[in-house]
């Protein structure tokens, strides 16, 4: 482990985050030979620390500090104090991801182009397209051992692989397979190949799957260059009378308020709390929020259209064992607006625990039916929908007046579906029990959607600065050496799961930055 550098210590790189952008990030410059400090909110578990026990785990690496909903949304309705599964760890949500890894397609860098004007949307092309971002993918994929790539072979389809794989071939889809995972399907990188445990979201106790805590960071800390500060919770970035960022304020672990000089700060908190913390750092010179001269911190907040499918069969299926989202039908990823929207959707394998199954499958709406849908549980196949949502100005993140124990005022996440989004989820319900149908489905249970984990938007990228809140690198419109390097910059949502777009983005800004400050840029 490097020793740690010093409070004073203006050379060095400050990142807010340890997930898919910011610990990817932090180990790339530090490779690189740049001075880094993460700092991170949550505590540091390691794969031995996992627990395979949904309830559990999710007590132990989930963001429970308090949050508020407001809009239409269901899950305002639902879970109103929790908008978000989130992780509160070292390794950020690539500790709790499922492991898809999907490159974004060409059209979905231009949706504006692409989709034409779509009312109550906030649509904008993305300033970078897929021939920019294909070498970044390319390494991207690389670094994760992502199967069907590289030579690397895909993983076995579970039971519930095979249910999804023999309906969707009988309803007439092509495009079906186990995925293009972060999940090893044989040893790579120093990791073992995957057990099949099923506790996919809980950590991974294998350590099978790519994530920063063990894919990265650990490369970072052996240059010596990257120091994590776990237990840090950031709550300013300060700056200087020419606007540009000198360091940040930070809660430690015992609550007590440090402040860390920077060269450079990148924020990669999540959709959620990089625009919380930009709006908290406002100033005279930002009166409403640091980088929010366009006034687009925490706008267009998207996170995915989502919803779940499970068919009831008269024999058991065992979802829950196997890798979780080890299967993909991609057929229905395209844009063909005769389907009465635009943009795609992908639809994957997924399985809930009991635990969690209970907490989802109907909302308070417990009774009768719910406890026999229960009964049917080991009897049941299921896949999660991943579809692209449409941003909007007023889905944002604000500030409540309610504070949290440092007295930063908690964000209010607002969501209103678009009739877009509406129209995709009751297509994919209607296509996802066509599947199980197909093979002899007793029965087909909608749910409705899931605290969900791929938050987008809220700083995205943006050709004019009047647009968005960053450029094509990441880099803040306002301020020089302010960086996002979250899931927070994009412009757009597209219909794949994002991490892999977010490794790749980070590692072309970790290029961008070591190269502007090797030239005296920043």
């Amino acid at each position: 482990m490097p020793a740690p550098f010093d409070h004073n210590d203006s050379n060095v790189v400050v990142i807010v985050g340890s997930g898919a952008g910011g610990g990817t990030l932090g180990s790339e410059l530090a490779q690189k030979g740049i001075d880094v400090v993460i700092l991170e909110a949550g505590s540091r578990h390691e794969t031995w620390d996992f627990i395979n026990d949904e309830w559990d785990s999710f007590g132990q690496l989930a963001w429970k500090d308090k949050r508020m909903t407001s809009g239409d949304w269901q899950v305002a309705k639902d879970f109103p104090n929790l908008p978000a599964w989130i992780v509160k760890s070292v390794g950020g949500s690539t500790v709790h991801w499922a492991g898809a890894s999907l490159r974004f397609q060409e059209h979905e860098f231009k949706a504006r182009t692409n989709y034409g004007e779509v009312e109550g949307a906030n649509l904008l092309d993305w300033p970078i397209d897929l021939a920019e971002m294909e070498p970044w993918y390319a390494k991207a994929e690389d670094r994760m051992g992502v199967t069907r790539t590289n030579g690397i072979p895909g993983l076995p389809g579970n039971n519930n692989f095979k249910v999804l794989e023999a309906g969707a071939k009988k309803i007439g889809y092509k495009e079906v397979h186990t995925g293009r995972m972060a999940i090893n399907s044989e040893p790579r990188d120093d990791r073992a190949s995957c057990m099949q445990i099923g506790f996919c979201f809980q950590g991974c106790k294998s350590g099978a799957k790519w994530s920063t805590l063990v894919s990265e960071i650990p490369k970072g800390e052996a240059t010596g260059r990257l120091e994590v500060r776990p237990d840090s919770h950031v709550m300013r970035i300060e700056h200087d009378d020419s606007g540009k960022v000198t360091g940040v304020v930070y809660a430690d672990a015992e609550g007590r308020e440090q402040r860390q000089k920077a060269r450079v700060v990148c924020v990669a908190g999540n959709s959620i709390e990089s625009p919380r913390l930009l709006l908290n750092s406002n100033s005279s010179m930002f009166p409403d929020g640091l980088a929010n001269s366009s006034g687009q911190v925490g706008r267009n907040y998207m996170r995915h259209t989502t919803g779940s499918v499970y068919g009831v069969f008269d024999k058991p299926v065992h979802m829950y064992r196997g890798t979780t989202m080890a299967g993909i039908v991609q057929d229905e990823a395209k844009h063909d607006d005769s389907r009465g929207f635009v943009g795609g959707y992908e639809l994957e394998t997924l399985s809930l625990g009991l635990p969690f199954m209970a907490a989802f499958l109907m909302p308070g709406d417990w009774g009768r039916d719910f406890a026999a849908d229960m009964e049917q549980y080991r009897n049941m196949a299921g896949l999660w929908i991943v579809g692209e949502d449409m941003p909007r100005e007023d889905n944002r993140i604000t500030l409540a007046d309610e504070t949290d124990e440092y007295g930063m005022p908690i964000p209010n996440v607002n969501f209103d579906d678009h009739p877009n989004d509406t129209a995709m989820r009751d297509h994919a319900y209607k296509q996802g029990s066509a599947i199980y149908d197909a093979v002899g489905a007793m029965r087909t249970i909608h749910t409705p959607p899931y605290p969900s984990t791929h938050n987008l938007g809220t700083n995205r990228m943006s050709e004019r600065p009047e647009d968005g809140v960053v450029n094509r690198f990441g880099q803040a419109h306002d301020v020089p050496n302010l960086f996002v390097s979250d899931g927070s910059q994009f412009t757009t949502g597209a219909a794949e799961n994002p991490t892999l777009t977010i490794v790749s983005l980070a590692l072309r800004q970790a290029d961008h930055i070591a190269n502007r400050m090797g030239k005296g840029e920043l």
